[in-house]
């Protein structure tokens, strides 16, 4: 096979590749950009903020990751795991005594006519599904994040190989008609065997 028709092949087919890499970049872009918009829409609209620098709120080292955010409202994913995992849970482990909404429903089935125990397992249940809704905010805001990190590494892979296919069809150009790739180099066989 002559050098510059291998060289003009790969380069073609780094191109082609540049360009899908191009329309992932672009796809990537946009996932991140409307995941981003949507989480941080979602979390405005609920109008939930971080209780104020020195609130004894958040007094114990527990609501240590909370307080870099002191007086903030909650509007990104990583504020959304901050409030569920360290001030709702928090909370919720002192209404129930550390056990958990099951066994909290559990016992409450075993004795309807305790109205403290069936206030338990509603402050449970709210509590909980506000901690999971928080978390799956923050689970989308890191697929965001992701998205947006894979779309910059789609694009520098891009740039790399059009880069790479542009200089091997130039390498191509220069090439002589007949250098060759892939031939079969014949050995000569010494005199007198055979």
């Amino acid at each position: 096979m002559k050098r510059s028709s291998l060289d003009r092949i790969v380069s073609w087919v780094g191109l082609s590749l540049a360009a899908v890499l191009v329309v992932a970049g672009s796809l990537l872009t946009w996932a991140h950009s409307f995941v981003s918009n949507e989480v941080k829409t979602q979390l405005s609209a609920q109008q939930i903020y971080f209780p104020p620098k020195g609130s004894p709120a958040t007094a114990g080292s527990e609501f240590a990751a909370m307080r870099q955010y002191a007086g903030q409202q909650l509007t990104t994913g990583a504020q959304a795991q901050a409030y569920a995992d360290h001030f709702i849970a928090v909370h919720l482990r002192e209404v129930a005594g550390g056990q958990t909404y099951a066994q909290l429903s559990a016992k409450a089935q075993a004795n309807p006519t305790d109205t403290k125990l069936a206030g338990q397992v509603a402050t449970m249940f709210k509590g909980e599904t506000l901690r999971g809704l928080l978390l799956n905010a923050y689970a989308f805001g890191t697929m965001a994040t992701i998205a947006g990190i894979a779309a910059i590494a789609a694009f520098i892979a891009a740039a790399a190989l059009l880069m790479l296919s542009v200089l091997g069809l130039l390498h191509g150009r220069r090439t002589p008609g007949t250098e060759s790739v892939f031939t079969a180099v014949k050995t000569p066989v010494p005199a007198g065997v055979g």
